[in-house]
């Protein structure tokens, strides 16, 4: 395909409307498709979760196998009942009888074995699936960042929830399929016993049903995985629509989206019918080769009756098992689709679990404690999200205990990564980042947690109580300490007037808050957190200036005895800092404090006398001139 003006591989569907993913992220990338009929390896790990459970899956085996007994075992009962019971014109009542208590004695057992079947299955994989998701759940959170950086929200939930219920669906009918296999088994060997002629004429429809099934088995595994991946690709369009609905209805797109929307949702039932067509068209091919089989059965066993070879008790048993004899072979047809789809839940199920937590504690890390002071240093600090482009270069830059410093520098300079680097979110390539005089891949991650409160740009509010969410790092803190720090940043007056004041339950992210009212408590959240390091990621960026008069004021507060790391674009912010390090393309190109830099005269200053509000407003040029003068 030939490149569009764009730059992209031109479409020959495109109908000159925007693509879906221009709306809603990248959805129409393709999911990688995963997923044999059996894949021993899947089987394996799922078995991790099933192995706790096995009594439970013993006594399932152990019933359903029961349960198979009593089904092969009524054909028999009513071939003795007719073969003793009723000869030439006589009826035994004492033969009937013996009948009759034997077919209620099997039926009872059959309803025993069945519901002891469906209920310890299904209690077993309810607790499989609870502790998978409970799994899945405590990994995500420790998983690196790198990798939640590059991983869509929606399809993760696809996998926490589609994938998941799959699994379910297949540990409820992998018992099942234990009890198809045996009756299958079972029966073809009953009828072997009873006649072999006559069920040797049964199994000639096999070869049939087994040629149908070949050509109907690649067809049917790629309609079930492009029904899979078109639900993923539909949940993940729909997760990152709902998340953005506030851009949606600003640059009122909503009706085109609706309309995008509506054809992801029309590929995804064309999918799905595809792919119920294809799990159903084997149930009218074995009715039919049932009809077919008994048809042999009654002609041909009618004609060895007459012959007085078999019985008639044999050959009504033999009607009865050959309408079992493709029940089996329906079921397992049906189940072979529920064991596609788990085969490729569990492989992106277990490609989530194995996703390495690459930033963890190393073994004889130790924690940081009270004795450590709060200084942090940057020596020959190289690091890049891709290796190959390193975001920070050979930085080295010292934060003494109690200093507040801050960073600058235009969007793209290192300055967020070098914070992320300072609490761990990432490991550097080389150099080496100290906290305290040790180096943060030393001291343990919940300790370096409690050592480090930050503060960022887009404040992130849980679904609770405004209480709830100031203490959400130190659940510990009391209501007064909750109190004491909502008054210091500024925050008590606003809360009070909230409905419920302290005790409101804010919406998902804070929905019901102003941008400013939700920084406020999150500056709460760090200050009672009382942490020695204070991260403060351009935490005053999207605040109105009232507001930011506040925090400025309280930050006095908040880092006394503190050490604090100051991001900001607003040259306004940063005067009063002790120092101030300036970035540029992941370079350290000044420092010193405000004072200093302007008797400097470099890019600082030139900043400073041009009357730049912020460092966003750097135009290329000026940048690229003015790093090579102070270089």
């Amino acid at each position: 395909m030939s490149p569009n003006r764009a730059g992209e591989p031109h479409d020959p569907h495109n109908d000159g409307r925007p693509r879906l993913r221009a709306v809603v992220g990248s959805h129409r990338i393709e999911e990688e498709i995963f997923g044999r009929a059996f894949d021993g390896k899947v089987v394996k790990r799922i078995w991790a979760f099933v192995e706790p459970y096995r009594k439970q899956v013993a006594i399932s085996i152990a019933a359903v196998l029961t349960f198979t007994a009593t089904q092969l075992s009524i054909p028999l009962i009513i071939r003795y009942a007719i073969d003793n019971g009723m000869t030439e014109g006589n009826v035994d009542f004492g033969v009937l009888g013996w009948a009759v208590a034997m077919f209620a004695a099997v039926i009872a057992i059959n309803f025993a074995a069945s519901w002891t079947q469906e209920s310890v299955t299904g209690r077993m994989a309810e607790n499989v699936l609870f502790d998978i998701r409970r799994k899945m759940f405590a990994h995500l959170q420790r998983v690196s960042l790198s990798f939640m950086d590059k991983t869509e929200v929606g399809r993760l939930m696809s996998r926490l929830q589609g994938d998941v219920n799959s699994m379910q669906e297949f540990l409820e009918t992998s018992v099942l399929s234990v009890g198809d296999i045996m009756l299958l088994f079972g029966i073809i060997g009953v009828m072997l016993w009873l006649d072999w002629q006559l069920g040797l004429l049964v199994l000639t429809v096999l070869p049939i049903l087994f040629g149908v099934r070949v050509l109907w088995l690649k067809r049917a595994r790629a309609a079930f995985m492009a029904a899979h991946e078109a639900n993923s690709v539909t949940n993940g369009a729909l997760a990152e629509a709902i998340h953005g609905v506030r851009a949606v209805q600003g640059m009122d797109r909503a009706d085109l989206n609706q309309s995008l929307y509506s054809d992801l949702v029309a590929d995804n039932y064309q999918a799905h019918l595809r792919a119920s067509r294809m799990a159903q068209i084997m149930v009218p091919i074995v009715d039919t080769l049932t009809g077919v089989a008994m048809a042999l059965v009654i002609v041909m066993g009618g004609t060895i009756v007459a012959s007085d070879r078999i019985d008639v008790g044999v050959m009504v048993a033999f009607l009865f098992y050959i309408q079992r004899f493709f029940d089996p072979i329906r079921s397992l047809t049906m189940q072979y689709s529920v064991m596609q789809r788990a085969m490729a839940s569990g492989h992106r199920l277990t490609e989530v679990l194995d996703v390495p937590v690459s930033v963890a504690d190393k073994p004889g890390a130790h924690p940081l404690d009270e004795n450590d002071d709060g200084s942090v240093e940057f020596k020959d600090v190289t690091f890049g999200y891709n290796p190959k482009e390193p975001v920070l270069r050979d930085v080295n830059f010292r934060v003494n205990s109690g200093e507040t410093v801050a960073l600058v520098g235009p969007t793209g300079s290192g300055k967020s990564s070098a914070m992320a680097l300072v609490h761990r979110f990432y490991d550097v390539q080389s150099g080496t980042v100290l906290v305290g005089g040790r180096d943060v891949r030393d001291v343990t991650l919940e300790s370096l947690g409690r050592h480090i409160a930050m503060v960022l740009q887009e404040p992130y509010l849980f679904t609770g109580t405004v209480t709830e969410n100031i203490r959400y790092s130190t659940y510990w803190a009391s209501d007064d300490a909750v109190r004491e720090a909502a008054e210091a940043v500024g925050a008590h007056d606003f809360i009070m007037s909230l409905p419920q004041g302290y005790d409101t339950i804010l919406e998902e992210r804070g929905g019901n808050l102003s941008l400013g009212q939700r920084q406020l408590l999150s500056f709460a959240r760090a200050l009672v957190a009382d942490a020695k390091i204070l991260v403060l990621d351009e935490a005053t960026a999207n605040i109105d200036s009232y507001t930011e008069m506040l925090i400025q004021k309280a930050l006095q507060r908040l880092l006394v005895g503190r050490t604090g790391l100051v991001i900001a674009h607003r040259l306004a912010t940063i005067r009063n800092a002790d120092r101030i390090v300036v970035l540029q393309n992941g370079a350290l190109i000044e420092e010193g404090n405000h004072d200093a830099l302007i008797e400097k005269n470099g890019l600082y200053a030139k900043l400073y006398s041009l009357n730049y509000a912020s460092f966003d407003d750097i135009p290329d040029e000026l940048t690229d001139s003015d790093r090579a003068r102070a270089s």
